[in-house]
């Protein structure tokens, strides 16, 4: 029986983004038909009930750990906290990944929601994953960026 695999929706080319738009890649779409994977779309955001397009978010206080405990804030450019929405989302998805038996996840790098190592924080590019991404590795979930699969020859 194949694997199935969550994967970041804008990254299969739905426009889920913050912006209404896609981040369709192609990489992403080979590597799953090669290694013969069912991609599970999710967007945590969309998956909280934000609409599309919203206001831009970023951490302004850690990353999506810290949210999770309390110590962190990730909110929009106007200053909005979105902790709430957020942290909702993440559990919506990690649902989604139970019901639907996925031990693994790709997902759209430097997202508020989805990066995987690296995340915006205030005006830098810092170390660190978003909210949706912490509360699947803290439940077992292998999680990777589209930047982590293999780079093959043509």
């Amino acid at each position: 029986m194949p694997e199935t695999i969550l994967v970041s929706a804008c990254l299969l080319g739905l426009p889920t983004r913050y912006d209404g738009s896609a981040k369709r890649n192609q990489a992403v779409l080979d590597w799953l038909a090669r290694e013969k994977l069912i991609p599970v779309p999710v967007c945590p955001e969309q998956l909280a009930g934000l609409p599309t397009p919203r206001e831009q978010t970023r951490f302004s206080r850690g990353d999506g750990r810290a949210v999770a405990t309390g110590n962190g804030e990730v909110a929009t450019f106007s200053g909005q906290s979105m902790n709430e929405c957020f942290l909702r989302g993440a559990h919506i998805t990690l649902r989604i990944a139970r019901i639907t038996g996925c031990q693994r996840a790709l997902l759209k790098e430097r997202s508020p929601s989805c990066g995987v190592h690296q995340i915006h924080c205030n005006d830098a590019m810092v170390a660190g994953v978003g909210v949706a991404t912490a509360l699947l590795i803290d439940a077992g979930v292998s999680v990777q960026s589209e930047e982590d699969l293999p780079v093959t020859g043509g």
